[in-house]
């Protein structure tokens, strides 16, 4: 990689990096593995820069992010633990939303699959068709693991009165 490709590829992390970390939360609920994926996305995007250039490189780090994520849950040590065990890291994010901790709770009550289609479809604002391509399913499924998942959301926003 010369100089000048560098220079783009330590931008365009740059601008990115707090936004990825962000999503890695949403999507794991804990903010070293939340490091971790952003950690893989960085890694694997500078290896393959000049490709992901040429392509959609935005595209191209949320699949790692996700797929990372759906990587890292495949390990036979990782377990998944209840939101009220995962330490508040100190840290609040410039935009927070004021009911930040109702909405990660509502998520992690959703499977990795439908917490993976909403945080694409409605956090990164990715279409039907992006989702299905980061995730490697039909927009069918994409559809319907939505359509459940916000199902699922109201259902459990309601139950715990969090739905004002």
């Amino acid at each position: 990689m010369n100089r000048s490709e560098e220079d783009g590829f330590r931008q365009f992390v740059g601008i990115r990096m707090e936004r990825w970390r962000r999503a890695a939360y949403l999507l794991c609920h804990d903010w070293h593995m939340a490091d971790d994926l952003v950690g893989t996305v960085v890694g694997k995007l500078y290896e393959n820069w000049r490709v992901s250039a040429a392509d959609n490189p935005e595209a191209y780090a949320q699949r790692i992010l996700t797929r990372a994520w759906i990587d890292e849950r495949r390990r036979p040590w990782r377990r998944e633990y209840p939101a009220e065990d995962v330490p508040d890291p100190g840290w609040s994010p410039p935009d927070q939303v004021a009911d930040r901790e109702q909405l990660i709770a509502l998520l992690s009550r959703l499977g990795r699959r439908q917490r993976a289609v909403v945080v694409l479809r409605f956090y990164f604002d990715r279409s039907i068709e992006e989702t299905a391509d980061l995730l490697g399913v039909s927009t069918g499924t994409v559809k319907s693991q939505s359509a459940r998942a916000l199902e699922a959301l109201r259902a459990l926003s309601y139950a715990t009165g969090r739905h004002q």
